[in-house]
């Protein structure tokens, strides 16, 4: 498991993720021994992002936006691309523009 490899002796682990059916502890059972699930389980903090307002519905939201606004001409070359989004990201940044996320029924 990758906080084995990465964080060998840390005593706990901090794990930031969505809330995605799969996410969670019991994922671990299906994966390792129910003893080995059990030590990996009480190594990790679980943290889950907003059930309605995750990080990854703001960043698809924003990549779109991208899309849109700034992707939609054709680029000639990597160099282009990166001058043309790096200008775009400075806009964004300067009218310190904010994902207004709704959620309804």
């Amino acid at each position: 498991m990758m906080c084995e490899e990465l964080y060998p002796n840390a005593q706990k682990v901090v794990l930031v993720q969505d809330n995605l059916n799969i996410h969670g502890p019991h994922s671990l059972y299906q994966a390792f021994s129910p003893q080995e699930a059990r030590r990996l389980i009480e190594r990790i903090e679980w943290h889950h992002t907003p059930r309605h307002g995750s990080w990854l519905n703001m960043a698809e939201m924003e990549l779109s936006v991208l899309a849109r606004q700034c992707l939609s001409e054709h680029m000639e070359s990597q160099d282009n691309l990166e001058t043309h989004v790096q200008a775009w990201q400075n806009r964004r940044n300067q009218t310190v523009t904010r994902v207004h996320w709704h959620f309804t029924c």
